[in-house]
């Protein structure tokens, strides 16, 4: 939602109240019988009722805004909520009255006549008065953050149907173009003179990537422990193209249990190591990490490169903007990506919160 309906939305609000609170201003004094006593007591009145109802409700209207609903409300903490609500009520209608005496003991507001504040009612009866008008204030700003939340939920689910639409093809043109396809069938045919075995093996690996792809990454989390499948199986086929068994090295560190994580979101990364390291010869040429613990998801990705070799920019590849573009979309503020590039040696290291 556009920061000018927002600004709008809380002027119109404020404006319904004000209005609310003229009227019933307006109810109260029309039985005055004097034009001048008249005009001094509206005067005075205006004065009294900003203390009284207008002053702690702004106050409980913007604490609930900014503080309750992001911090306690949208993380499902009721019982916190509704404390935390009722506290800064009453802390505004305290303070709001603290104020109001001040100004009526040092005569700078006179005492409304025997309908007012100090002839029928005590301190406490007016703080709780004030308290309940700020409290109605609150829970009026926790209907407007929360529908301007659901709002901004259904832009950006939209949003990000359509970049996940994005990415899908990308992926799909990056991983599944006809050089990777080719070369792991090659692979593949020459394994089948030799171990027709292995080379069935590795068949399936590749049916199971195809299948994962085209099926298992339409929905918007899947679970960490098919991804680490995935990314194993892939490895796998990437291995066939060389005689060195250590050419790569992945490892799993923490217990994976029933965790989720958005599909796909690690093997742009594993592609492009596996574009640019030249040298196969090399042992741990490229080292994949994946470290689970209960705050975290931790993925680190190491390739070592050559850097005498020139690369063509290959337009079917995955590039880190769009990548980062899809993180900020799944995981806004709860991700953090470090890129490292060295003369001869690139790493990638991407945290996400409570994954």
């Amino acid at each position: 939602m556009k920061k000018s309906i927002i600004i709008l939305l809380h002027i119109g609000f404020w404006m319904c109240y004000l209005l609310l609170i003229s009227i019933m201003l307006a109810v109260f004094y029309r039985s005055s019988s004097h034009a001048v006593d008249q005009t001094a007591r509206i005067v005075n009145a205006f004065k009294s009722l900003f203390l009284f109802a207008f002053f702690p409700s702004a106050i409980t209207f913007y604490a609930c805004y900014f503080i309750v609903f992001p911090k306690y409300l949208q993380q499902k903490k009721f019982v916190i909520s509704i404390i935390s609500g009722m506290v800064f009520s009453i802390g505004a209608a305290i303070l709001a009255y603290i104020i109001m005496r001040y100004f009526i003991e040092s005569g700078q507001l006179i005492d409304m006549d025997k309908g007012g504040i100090n002839g029928r009612s005590t301190a406490i009866r007016t703080i709780m008065a004030m308290s309940f008008i700020a409290s109605i204030c609150g829970l009026a700003a926790l209907i407007l953050k929360g529908f301007i939340t659901w709002v901004k939920e259904i832009k950006l689910k939209e949003e990000l149907k359509q970049k996940n639409h994005e990415i899908e093809m990308a992926l799909v043109k990056a991983q599944l173009d006809p050089h990777f396809l080719f070369n792991t069938l090659n692979n593949i045919d020459v394994l089948i003179l030799k171990d027709a075995t292995e080379a069935s093996n590795y068949l399936i690996k590749l049916s199971d990537i195809l299948r994962f792809m085209l099926y298992e990454t339409k929905t918007d989390t899947i679970l960490l422990k098919k991804e680490i499948e995935y990314i194993e199986k892939y490895i796998e086929l990437q291995k066939i193209r060389t005689a060195n068994s250590n050419y790569v090295s992945f490892k799993i560190n923490g217990m994976q249990d029933d965790r989720t994580i958005a599909p796909m979101i690690f093997i742009p990364f594993i592609e492009n190591a596996f574009k640019h390291t030249t040298n196969k010869k090399i042992d741990n040429a490229i080292s994949v990490e994946v470290f689970i613990n209960k705050e975290n998801i931790i993925f680190v990705c190491e390739n070592k490169f050559d850097t005498t070799r020139k690369f063509k920019k290959e337009s079917n590849g995955l590039g880190n903007d769009l990548i980062q573009k899809r993180l900020k979309l799944i995981y806004p503020e709860k991700h953090i990506l470090e890129l490292d590039n060295h003369i001869n040696f690139y790493s990638v290291k991407l945290t996400i919160k409570n994954g």
